[in-house]
């Protein structure tokens, strides 16, 4: 679904604040997905430069290993039951590399051309690897998902739009549902937990709103190092989740006002791509850019 920006002066370009009708003929006032709300709470910097200023990002090996690794569970469900063996995943690796690579020609240049294939070839082993570790930690042959890569939304009462596309909704007999994120990173810290999940907290808080069901288990499986962690929420926990999406959104939204976009100097900084325009790394961010609402024109993030 596409949100119309507001046909009036010259803006910030923000695709993550659109005015039109939502959801059920709500008129929303902005949108969030768990990646934006995410890039907030780490860096507001880092959330300006990739929602407001849109500054291109090289993809990483291991970004593209986690996107082909993902399309390669989320084929797999389409095979029969017995099908569904790690032989098959792994015949499967190669067409999906290349069927993301269609979808993004300049991934080619993630691999030097000089070796013959050398790099290309040992990272599809690192994916093959690391997709082995699944049929360590689940059954797919046992698996029937009610959804798939499937997007959701809601619009809460503040007329915020959430959105995004959980990987895996199972849905019991009893009706129960369980929602479930593939990661081929590691899990993380106990410490760090807690925002982990918040991910599949805010999912839960969408599908709630949506279906009026609390989720009954929240589900992360961490190829890198073959955990799982998981979460029973209740209705405490979902309304907490809103009330934080909501203080998160009143952030940004006066960040955006004040043009005060603090960077935050912490551990994640050395995934960042951005350095040279930091204030933390000696860099000077960009003006921000404004351009006629017409001009600006794409579409919410909805990632995970």
């Amino acid at each position: 679904m596409s949100i119309p920006t507001v046909p009036s002066g010259v803006q910030p370009i923000d695709p993550a604040e659109r005015v039109g009708r939502g959801v059920d003929g709500v008129e929303v006032l902005g949108a969030l997905s768990p990646s934006r709300a995410g890039d907030f709470l780490a860096c507001p910097l880092l959330y300006r430069f990739r929602t407001i200023d849109r500054l291109p990002e090289p993809p990483s090996v291991d970004a593209v290993r986690g996107t082909v690794i993902h399309k390669v569970l989320e084929d797999l469900f389409d095979l029969p039951a017995l099908d569904r063996t790690p032989q098959r995943a792994d015949a499967m690796v190669v067409p999906s590399w290349d069927a993301v690579r269609e979808a993004e020609p300049a991934l080619d240049e993630l691999f030097p051309a000089h070796d013959e294939g050398a790099a290309l070839g040992a990272w599809l082993v690192s994916c093959r690897e690391v997709l082995a570790r699944y049929f360590t930690l689940e059954d797919p042959t046992r698996l029937e998902p009610a959804d798939r890569e499937l997007y959701v939304e809601t619009v809460t009462d503040s007329k915020l739009l959430l959105r995004g596309v959980i990987d895996r909704v199972d849905v019991a007999a009893d009706g129960s549902i369980r929602l479930v994120d593939y990661k081929s990173s590691r899990s993380p810290r106990e410490a760090y937990e807690g925002g982990a999940l918040f991910q599949l907290k805010f999912y839960a808080l969408v599908v709630w709103r949506m279906r009026g069901v609390v989720p009954k288990r929240l589900q992360l499986i961490y190829l890198g190092n073959s955990e799982v962690l998981t979460y029973d929420p209740d209705e405490r926990d979902l309304l907490a989740t809103e009330r934080k999406v909501e203080a998160i959104w009143d952030a940004v939204r006066l960040a955006k006002e004040t043009g005060d976009w603090q960077p935050n100097k912490g551990p994640l900084c050395r995934f960042c791509s951005h350095h040279a325009l930091c204030p933390e790394y000696g860099g000077t961010p960009p003006p921000i850019p404004v351009r006629p609402p017409a001009d600006a024109q794409p579409s919410v993030d909805v990632s995970g």
